[in-house]
């Protein structure tokens, strides 16, 4: 029995009619990500600051999200998960969801501390790094009586009197421990270390006289321009324009440069185009005059890295913390 021309027609139509939804049902589904992603972000964004709230950290990171958030067009709300280093927002993104609402700062401590200690991250693989923004300031000082007052000098009495010069730091593994024990293996000289448990309590050690020598951030900036302590020189690529006239130890003889960049970064697996959002956002407020005059206050300059650049600066440094940490034996044993 053969089907006349009327029925086949209606056949064939219904197949094609079927055929036909089920082709745009895929494109609707993609779409709906694709438009996601389009309207992001269309809800407030969780940035973490992995420090105490009320610090220099936390004021820089409160700086950038409300110049965000003004760009976004969504609000970027902080929140303070200190503890561990500042290693505490890496470890959130290990679980969070890839979708751009939770971000984190990114500190240098998150590529050392896992050659140091069992970490639930891995800082190359379980993040994007979305923008580098900024870095911490580090310098060498010592008492305003100390018998040098050049970096050069400083070396040459270590030299004449191995192992007698002590310096504090704010840690063992931090960067003002690590970077002076680079240096002081360049220059050929022996120092004993003395950590402290923070930054209040290494100042009142040097302005006390318990120690003349100290490794730190900018807290010692005050005390320097009042004349208490001496600035020897400063850890940068470039100097300070806070303090034009001091040297840094690289174009003082010693290639060492300790910048601590950090920026944003969120979980591994972000869209391209959320990430470009983010990063296009960040960037903009590096050029915001609210935000250079809180990076300025605390005397942190501008290091930007786009997400690439920040991609690959990752990976060296992780290497690079690796070989620090095995050298001074300080690597976690498996």
């Amino acid at each position: 029995m053969t089907h006349s021309p009327s029925r086949l027609n209606r056949r064939q139509a219904l197949q094609l009619s079927a055929a036909a939804g089920a082709t745009l049902a895929a494109p609707i589904w993609l779409s709906s990500t694709a438009q996601a992603q389009a309207k992001f972000p269309s809800r407030p964004i969780t940035l973490i600051a992995p420090w105490p709230a009320g610090g220099s950290s936390d004021a820089v990171m409160r700086a950038f999200a409300e110049s965000a958030a003004r760009v976004l067009g969504v609000p970027v709300m902080v929140e303070n998960r200190p503890g561990v280093g500042g290693t505490l927002g890496a470890s959130a993104m290990k679980n969070a969801s890839p979708d751009g609402y939770n971000i984190t700062q990114l500190p240098l401590g998150i590529y050392r501390l896992p050659h140091m200690q069992p970490m639930p991250f891995d800082p190359v693989k379980d993040l994007t790094h979305i923008v580098c923004l900024t870095g911490y300031t580090f310098g060498i000082v010592c008492t305003a009586d100390a018998p040098f007052k050049t970096i050069q000098e400083f070396v040459a009495y270590a030299k004449a009197n191995p192992g007698q010069l002590e310096y504090g730091h704010t840690g063992t593994g931090t960067t003002p421990h690590l970077a002076v024990e680079e240096f002081a293996a360049k220059a050929g000289i022996q120092l004993n270390h003395i950590p402290f448990k923070g930054s209040a309590e290494i100042m009142n050690a040097i302005l006390g006289g318990h120690i003349r020598v100290m490794s730190g951030t900018t807290e010692f900036a005050p005390h320097v321009q009042s004349g208490r302590l001496r600035l020897l020189a400063t850890l940068g690529s470039q100097r300070n324009k806070a303090f034009p006239n001091v040297p840094t130890l690289k174009e003082s003889g010693w290639d060492t440069i300790v910048e601590s960049p950090f920026g944003i970064g969120g979980p591994a697996g972000m869209a391209p185009a959320v990430v470009q959002v983010l990063h296009d956002a960040f960037k903009q407020t590096l050029d915001d005059p609210k935000v250079l005059e809180t990076l300025d206050k605390f005397y942190m300059p501008t290091i930007y890295m786009n997400t690439a650049d920040y991609t690959a600066y990752a990976e060296r440094t992780f290497a690079a913390e690796k070989a620090t940490i095995e050298r001074l034996g300080l690597a976690r044993r498996s």
